[in-house]
């Protein structure tokens, strides 16, 4: 009976233990609304980002999507669409023209492999982000989460080096304007 009792207990803890894909949803969405400075911590050598200032606004947020508008400075024309299904988190790229319409590439990026982590999950390239940009047929990209920061990761398989880009979660700024693509604030 005792035996009975102590796999209930851990079947009934194994099924109350939260996916760590939830979890890690659970806490991206607690900084809805709020907007965060970053810096480049390992670079491609892309001078489009260098000396510029490095905003994340986590703009966005309901049960499966939450949207997070990246700016470079001047330009508002990214925004990275996480959406939150089946237990696995999925991540694409969206790049506006300034009028709002999408550019050429867009929509590329990749939906994790497995549940990953709670404070990590990783985003290989997936097939339609292999038939638009070849070139990124090898990315993969990941996010760390913390409660003291956020970094946006990309590495080129077969390529060296990785690049970084790591926001203070503690240090909360003030939201910029919207995006391109999203009605005015």
């Amino acid at each position: 009976m005792k035996l009975k009792f102590i796999f209930l207990l851990l079947s009934v803890s194994l099924f109350a233990q939260e996916n760590p894909a939830a979890s890690f949803w659970k806490q991206l969405q607690q900084h809805c609304g709020n907007t965060y400075e970053g810096v480049i911590t390992k670079d491609l050598g892309n001078d489009d980002f260098a000396n510029k200032k490095l905003l994340m606004h986590v703009r966005s947020c309901n049960e499966s999507e939450i949207k997070i508008p990246f700016f470079v400075g001047e330009n508002k024309s990214r925004t990275w669409i996480l959406r939150f299904k089946n237990n696995r988190i999925q991540l694409k790229h969206d790049h506006r023209k300034p009028d709002g319409s999408e550019e050429e590439i867009t929509q590329y990026g990749g939906i994790s492999t497995n549940t990953g982590l709670s404070n990590v999950q990783i985003f290989p390239a997936d097939t339609e982000t292999a038939t638009l940009l070849p070139a990124a047929a090898t990315n993969v990209w990941w996010i760390t989460l913390d409660e003291e920061s956020f970094t946006y990761n990309l590495k080129r398989i077969g390529r060296e080096g990785h690049f970084t880009v790591k926001f203070d979660l503690s240090n909360p700024v003030a939201s910029p304007v919207a995006p391109w693509g999203w009605e005015t604030n």
